[in-house]
Formats: C-alpha cells, sequence, structure tokens
C-alpha cells in the first residue's frame, strides 16, 4: 500500500513512525516550512520531518497547497492514500481527489464534537468527561467528513492539556492502523457525521491563559490544566507574573470579598477569591523569573499576606 503522509507536530510523529514500521510504502512526507523558534530564532525542523529524515523518506514543505508543481508530484507518486495528521493545512480539492482511496485524517475528538484546531485543550475546558480519536475520510470542509471509526477514552480528573496529548497521540498511531486494515478489509462502512455537539476548537492564544478571577472556581481550574503546557495559566502580583502550574477548587465561600483577593496565604495554603462566591486553591506555581515550586515553599520566601490582589495585568 502506497501512501503520502502529511504532518507537522509531535502529535503526528507516531503514527507516521507505525507507517514506517509497517507494511507500508511512505512514498512522501508534506509538513509545515522550516521557522525560526525558540530565543535565538534558530531555524528548526518540524518534528514530522526529523522522523522522515531519520528515515530517508522524502520530504516536500510547500507554501502554497494549489501550485501546480506540488499537484504533479503528488499524482506522481500513485499512492492509495493520504494520512493527514495535523498538517496545519487546508487541503485544496485538487489534492483531495488525488488518492486512489481518499485521504484520511487523525482527528483528536469525537467528531462531530470539537472540529478545529485544538479539540484536546477544548474538551478539557469544557470539563468533558471522555475525548478519543477519530478517523474520518476527509472532504473539502474543516473536520466535516464521514467517519470511519472512534476510539474513546476517559478524561481523568487531573487531566492536563498534555497528558492527553501523550495518550491521544499514542491512541492515534493504533487507530491508523487499526483503520487501514479494516478498510483493506471491507469491514468499515463511512458514517455521515451529524452536527456538532460542542463550539469549534479555535486555535489557543496565551492570552487565554491570563487569569479571569471572576470567573467560576472550577472553570479556572480546569484552565489551569487544560492550557498547561502551552500557553499556561498566569495573573500577576504586585506587578510580577506568577504562572499557576496546579489548583483545586476549596469548598465554601468567599463571603462578599472581591474577584482575585487573597483570603489566606499561610503553611501550604493560598487561597484566592474567584466569582460566583468560589475560593480556588494554588497548589503550585512559578515566580516570574524562577524555578517552579509548591505553594508551601513559594509562600516561605515570598511577603504575601491575606488581602493581596492577583491581577489580570501589571
Amino acid at each position: 500500500m502506497k501512501i503520502v503522509y502529511m504532518g507537522t507536530p509531535d502529535y503526528a510523529v507516531l503514527p507516521l513512525e507505525a507507517l514506517l514500521n509497517g507494511p507500508y510504502e511512505v512514498k512522501c512526507v508534506l509538513t509545515q516550512p522550516d521557522r525560526p523558534k525558540g530565543r535565538g530564532y534558530e531555524v528548526c525542523m518540524s518534528p514530522v520531518k526529523k522522523t522522515a529524515v531519520r528515515h530517508g523518506v522524502p520530504v516536500l514543505q510547500p507554501v502554497k497547497m494549489k501550485d501546480p508543481d506540488l499537484i504533479r508530484q503528488l499524482e506522481s507518486f500513485d499512492a492509495d492514500y493520504f494520512i493527514v495528521a495535523a498538517y496545519g493545512r487546508i487541503l485544496p480539492t485538487e489534492i483531495l481527489d488525488i488518492p486512489a482511496k481518499g485521504c484520511i485524517n487523525i482527528h483528536a475528538s469525537l467528531l462531530p464534537a470539537y472540529r478545529g484546531a485544538a479539540p484536546i485543550q477544548w474538551a478539557i475546558l469544557d470539563g468533558q468527561k471522555e475525548s478519543g480519536i477519530t478517523t474520518m475520510k476527509m472532504d473539502a470542509g474543516v473536520d466535516t467528513g464521514d467517519i470511519l471509526r472512534q476510539y474513546r477514552i476517559p478524561i481523568r480528573e487531573d487531566e492536563t492539556g498534555g497528558s492527553l496529548f501523550d495518550r491521544l497521540r499514542e491512541l492515534g498511531a493504533k487507530a491508523l492502523l487499526d483503520t487501514l486494515t479494516g478498510l483493506e478489509k471491507g469491514e468499515i462502512h463511512p458514517v455521515k457525521q451529524g452536527e456538532p455537539s460542542t463550539g469549534y476548537a479555535k486555535m489557543l492564544t496565551r492570552e487565554m491563559g491570563n487569569i479571569d478571577w471572576d470567573r467560576n472556581p472550577e472553570e479556572i481550574e480546569r484552565s489551569v490544566r487544560a492550557l498547561d503546557p502551552w500557553p499556561g495559566c498566569y495573573t500577576f502580583l504586585n506587578g510580577r507574573q506568577l504562572k499557576i502550574l496546579r489548583s483545586h477548587v476549596v469548598s465554601g465561600s468567599g463571603e462578599e470579598k472581591e474577584p482575585g483577593i487573597i483570603l489566606k496565604a499561610q503553611e501550604n495554603d493560598l487561597w484566592v477569591k474567584t466569582g460566583f462566591g468560589g475560593i480556588l486553591s494554588i497548589d503550585a506555581i512559578q515566580p516570574e523569573g524562577k524555578k517552579k515550586m509548591e505553594t508551601a515553599s513559594f509562600l516561605r520566601g515570598a511577603h504575601i499576606v491575606s488581602g493581596d490582589y492577583l491581577r489580570r495585568d501589571k
């Protein structure tokens, strides 16, 4: 079976490796162009490109997906399937129509829920109890194609965006091989998607991590988990940024205090008043310019008292 693979980030590496280690002929890999990263803005290859280069697979990094030369190159591979996993580009009809058996996408949600760029984080943000992988036959829409198979996993109470990402990328590799086997055996019958029961999983921004203490404590706690490791949740105390790494909701009432006020700052406890009369306990923290630490260690070295405020800006 001849395959052209399209993907860019870490999420797309394990499915590619599964293909390379299986009875498949990966003719080419498409990935995003190399981009500068880090403080030194060093130009870096994507994780998928690194994997392809290591295995000696040809790599294409097109800037324009409708480039006639690109179309001709893709046609020359005579592929059975194009496999797409977090490539980061919308495929035009000219490309979708090339492979003999179609294009398959590995999407990190239970479609039609959470179509879009950040389904992993939005499932946690919204308090969902489960997530999963959908393999889908691609069409001209965004994550709207017919469902091939779905694979479910529970979302743990302490699940972070990072931990769910790791679990789903492993599941994605198994799901891809299972789907390809099922298709070749004629065991899979595509099912059309219904209407989505959730909002669109829009891309994350750094501003999303800026904690709004007017929200209820459950929402803030989910944000702390969902936006870990990026962009991370943060707030400001006395003009300096504090990254909130771990938290939990405290039962009880913050009385008539304003959201953002510190209700308790002693020993292991750093309690903050939130909206809707709630209280959030901050359990682990990273002060600006310092290492990550448990709250108890932070409080021993910080001069914080009840009545201080956590704010959305400096």
